[in-house]
């Protein structure tokens, strides 16, 4: 297949790993760009959170090598206040700068940001020109079909986003009052394909190597962005690319899913600190459950889980079971 482009950057595929709140932090990206993930996302950060020089949010924004391409996330509803947090963000060097406007999370719409901008198409506007406008990397907006059934506008705001600027469009297609339920409409992003010029990328329920494939068909996109079906499961991306590759998509041993579950959650505590990784941590695993005898009972261990080595010791008695 043809190289895909967002601006400038070369991605490495066409699957994407899209950002994810307490899930998509440093260790997970690298995993899955391993994996063949051809562009991450860091987890959202606050841009008024930034103006305050947060450490956590500092943090957030911290990339490695083996991310890139990798584009910060950040959200705001502020066009000044989303700027400074752009050109704060790029002390980072990430490859593209995101902007949220579709989390449909309370705290975060609750307060105008996220989703909660799909109802003030001027002032979409005015974020994505004011980011634009002090970055030298390409900007790209993440929205939803729309706040409600009532309000289906992500057309409108597709074209809004273009025209001030943004380099690429990932498109989920729910509304924000859907959250994550009912089936995602593909329809909507089909037809914000058609409405611009630049790159509209696919984003919801895509979730196996065909369902990739035939939301690209159906969509016009040629990106497809994955978020919570890749939890446990990295090596969805290789499986997109080799399935739209013609060859057949690799499905890993019970031990390889172990060991990757082990990898991730030590470099989880490389990076955190064993206390508190450990305790993200017994949500993330769950993912590599998926599937195995006794899931549920794995699940209530996996709730217990304090110190890396008890991840060593639950991988192993799960294999001598």
């Amino acid at each position: 297949m043809t190289e895909a482009f967002i601006g400038s950057v070369v991605l490495r595929s066409r699957a994407l790993l899209a950002p994810m709140a307490g899930v998509s932090d440093r260790a997970y990206r690298e995993l899955c760009m391993e994996h063949g993930a051809g562009y991450c996302v860091s987890e959202m950060v606050s841009s008024k959170a930034l103006s305050f020089q947060s450490k956590k949010s500092e943090e957030l924004m911290v990339i490695s090598d083996i991310e890139r391409p990798c584009g910060i996330q950040i959200f705001g509803d502020e066009p000044s206040c989303m700027a400074d947090a752009a050109v704060h963000a790029m002390k980072n060097k990430p490859d593209i700068i995101d902007i949220n406007m579709g989390c449909p999370a309370p705290k975060i719409s609750g307060s105008g940001s996220g989703s909660a901008l799909m109802r003030k198409p001027e002032l979409v506007g005015e974020i994505v020109r004011a980011v634009t406008a002090v970055c030298d990397i390409p900007v790209t907006v993440k929205i939803r079909k729309g706040w409600d059934d009532g309000s289906v506008n992500a057309v409108e705001i597709a074209k809004i986003c273009e025209r001030a600027g943004a380099a690429a469009i990932t498109v989920h297609g729910r509304t924000r009052m859907q959250y994550y339920k009912p089936p995602v409409d593909y329809d909507i992003i089909r037809q914000v394909r058609e409405s611009v010029q630049i790159p509209v990328i696919a984003n919801g329920d895509v979730d196996s190597a065909q369902k990739a494939k035939e939301v690209m068909e159906r969509t016009g996109c040629a990106l497809v962005m994955i978020g919570r079906a890749s939890l446990g499961n990295p090596w969805l991306f290789e499986q997109i690319n080799s399935y739209l590759s013609g060859e057949q998509p690799y499905f890993p041993t019970l031990e390889e899913k172990l060991d990757t579950m082990v990898k991730q959650v030590g470099k989880m505590v490389e990076y955190k600190g064993e206390y508190i990784a450990m305790r993200q941590a017994r949500k993330l695993v769950v993912g590599y459950f998926k599937g195995m005898k006794g899931a549920a009972s794995l699940r209530n261990e996996a709730g217990k889980l304090s110190t890396l080595d008890d991840i060593y010791k639950l991988r192993n008695r799960i294999l001598n079971t």
